[in-house]
């Protein structure tokens, strides 16, 4: 191995420099190479790195366009970095390593400016693949520390701290835990719209809601009178699933009980008006199931039920926070993994409170148009 190292500025007390003569191939079909036929112990060139196959100093010195090229080198590490953090740098433009960052073949790339061993803070750039939910984070505060030691290294300072971690039996968050609150809020959804939907279209057709316009009963008597009555049965079916998943699942719930479920009536409300609305839309209770699920579905995937918003692109993530599933199953969460009680959801608390009103403006609004 070459004992120069590639940035002086980063040297370490264990390092392991990878410049020197590799195997390699390259292809100049616009198609590049079928990965499964690839074979790094037949690669026939050999290129000297850092230098570019473009350049004489690679022993290559190829000016024609290359699709695709392949390096290939066996190395061993050595015994004491067991169990260490071990960081594998590629060094190339910064066009070059946003491709392979494009493609997959490296997880992070960090952009070092000219000016780094100047005077003054370096303002490096940091790229990621943000589809890699789980791991941005965690990268990220990997590189920032290991940047942190680099700096103390060179300056010769000595840590101030140093952190203890001792592991105690806390609950730990399970995909589980994310998941429970949004299929809750899923199923209170499909409950509330179904029910309140295909009771609104077999009063229409037997007749009820004109029988019971001519009484002195106003829309909005009959509409909570029915809300009422259907949250009720709402709240016996999830106390019931609630209740199995804290006993076969070992779901914990750090916040109140009471909170929890004045977060699910306060949903069941939304969705039960909701429910009217598009009951409202429909002549017969055949046309219902297909405008409640144009409905539903899409809030299936967009409300964070199975993954975070936050993993959804950047245009549609405005759309998905206001969504009602969404304030609904954010809150149930808030409360479930973090504690919070029924007026501290923040923003949730006042998207649940809009949508309360909406729901119920619409749904007075259109069951006197179609009564």
């Amino acid at each position: 191995m070459r004992k120069e190292h590639p940035r002086p500025q980063f040297v370490r007390k264990d390092w392991l420099n990878l410049n020197g003569v590799w195997t390699c191939e390259y292809s100049k079909n616009i198609k590049g190479f079928k990965k499964s036929k690839l074979n790094s112990k037949k690669f026939s060139k050999k290129i000297n790195v850092p230098f570019c196959p473009e350049s004489k100093l690679s022993g290559i010195g190829n000016t024609d366009f290359m699709q695709e090229v392949w390096y290939h080198k066996s190395f061993k590490l050595n015994n004491n970095w067991k169990d260490k953090k071990i960081f594998l740098v590629q060094q190339g433009t910064v066009s070059e390593l946003k491709d392979s960052l494009n493609s997959g073949d490296i997880t992070a790339l960090i952009i070092i400016p000219e000016t780094f061993n100047q005077s003054g803070i370096a303002q490096l750039k940091l790229l990621l693949d943000a589809s890699q939910v789980r791991q941005v984070d965690f990268i990220k505060d990997s590189i920032e520390s290991t940047l942190l030691s680099i700096e103390r290294e060179i300056r010769g300072a000595q840590p101030m701290f140093a952190l203890e971690l001792e592991d105690i039996k806390s609950r730990p968050q399970r995909y589980i835990d994310f998941l429970l609150p949004g299929i809750l809020a899923y199923m209170l959804m499909n409950l509330c719209v179904a029910g309140s939907g295909y009771n609104l279209v077999e009063y229409r057709r037997r007749g009820i809601l004109k029988r019971l316009f001519v009484t002195p009963i106003k829309p909005k008597d009959f509409i909570i009178s029915i809300v009422l009555a259907r949250m009720f049965i709402v709240l016996i079916q999830l106390s019931i699933i609630l209740a199995l998943a804290v006993g076969l699942l070992d779901i914990n719930i750090i916040g109140s009980l009471m909170s929890l479920f004045g977060a699910v009536v306060l949903g069941a409300f939304i969705f039960l008006c909701i429910g009217f609305f598009l009951g409202s839309l429909a002549k017969t209770q055949e046309s219902i199931q297909p405008i409640a699920l144009f409905f539903t579905f899409p809030q299936l995937i967009l409300s964070g039920i199975f993954f975070p918003i936050t993993s959804l692109p950047e245009i549609l993530q405005p759309i998905a926070h206001i969504l009602p599933l969404s304030v609904i199953a954010s809150s149930i969460r808030d409360i479930a993994n973090d504690g919070a009680t029924l007026i501290n959801f923040d923003l949730n608390f006042l998207g649940i409170i809009l949508w309360m009103v909406i729901s119920f403006f619409i749904a007075t609004k259109f069951l006197i148009g179609k009564k």
